[in-house]
């Protein structure tokens, strides 16, 4: 396989790889890029990790990768996102609430619109604008982890697009712009409030 992969700027928190390769398959880019990442983090060789997918435990349930090396499993979080050909694995503490998500910048005409329809923006023409806006509001959306049962519009981010939250739940998340040559990426990382 000739996966190409970079490591992405994130906080000490989180780890994060970017891979492209159209004839790599996106489950096994997925698979690669963790072993990746947890190998770093662990300093041993990356043959020493195993990555399995969760069994389903229902129609619709959204399965997990799980890491174990020596068959003992990981206290590590694995959180993915693809787009095409490229995909993006970050991983993390299991309580830290984490969501990516990655386009790239030259989006479809049916995507351009459905994200106008579902922006906030003061001018949704703004395409560069409009596509980090959704980055975000995607991103934001992953980590709270309901799916598509909250609508992007409920999403809301600050000024300066650095935080996101949803009025409905009591946790906020940090934004990281962690964009890379072509694609448009952001990191949602939660944050408890202070009490």
């Amino acid at each position: 396989m000739t996966l190409t992969s970079v490591l992405l700027d994130t906080p000490p928190s989180v780890a994060a790889r970017l891979g492209w390769d159209p004839a790599t398959t996106v489950h096994d880019r997925r698979r690669i890029l963790a072993k990746e990442l947890i190998a770093a983090r662990l300093g041993c060789d990356v043959n020493d990790i195993r990555i399995e997918r969760e069994a389903p435990r229902g129609f619709g349930y959204h399965t997990r990768l799980i890491a174990s090396r020596d068959g003992e499993e990981l206290p590590i979080a694995i959180v993915t996102a693809s787009f095409r050909a490229a995909t993006i694995v970050a991983i993390c503490d299991p309580g830290l609430p984490l969501g990516i998500d990655i386009r790239d910048m030259t989006p479809e005409p049916a995507d351009i619109r459905f994200m106008q329809k579902h922006s906030h923006l003061f001018d949704p023409n703004n395409i560069p604008d409009l596509l980090q806006h959704w980055v975000r509001v995607q991103a934001v959306l992953e980590a709270d982890g309901r799916g598509v049962r909250v609508a992007p519009d409920n999403v809301r981010l600050d000024m300066g697009r650095l935080k996101g939250w949803i009025p409905d739940r009591n946790m906020k998340y940090t934004l990281v712009d962690a964009s890379r040559d072509s694609w448009v990426i952001t990191i949602a990382i939660g944050t408890l409030p202070a009490a």
